[in-house]
């Protein structure tokens, strides 16, 4: 079975266990956010950062969130700087998976130790997978 936007999601965690290395823990989420938006746009990765989404619910807008990146139009990628991703986190990505319509997910914490979750959720079948889970040191 493919990993869906497998590339894309390989040069995202590349980048940001790159970072992590280079820069370090202990910078607000928007720090990091700013250098992986540099890094990305080196290496050619189309993206956008702070991207406005709607809420909707039966067909009515209920509010917007803002995307902290989406890459390649496919790919939603939180940033956390926190001691560790708890629940509230991967509520918090897959609530936005819902809503933007987009598929995958990356959930990518800067804190004490890098720690990364890989999210797909499948609006057709009505179930959300995470697909990989991984956290230490590259």
């Amino acid at each position: 079975m493919a990993i869906k936007h497998s590339e894309i999601t390989s040069e995202i965690i590349r980048a940001f266990y790159q970072i992590y290395n280079e820069v370090g823990w202990g910078f607000i989420e928007s720090v990091y956010s700013s250098v992986m938006a540099s890094t990305l746009t080196s290496r050619g990765i189309p993206h956008e950062r702070e991207k406005r989404l709607r809420v909707t619910h039966r067909g009515e807008c209920h509010g917007e969130f803002r995307a902290d990146l989406v890459v390649a139009g496919v790919v939603l990628v939180e940033f956390k700087a926190c001691k560790q991703l708890v629940a509230a986190h991967e509520a918090q990505l897959l609530n936005y998976l819902r809503a933007s319509g987009l598929e995958v997910g990356l959930l990518l914490n800067f804190g004490p130790r890098p720690e990364m979750r890989r999210f797909v959720w499948s609006a057709r079948q009505r179930m959300v997978a995470m697909d990989e889970r991984e956290s230490g040191d590259r």
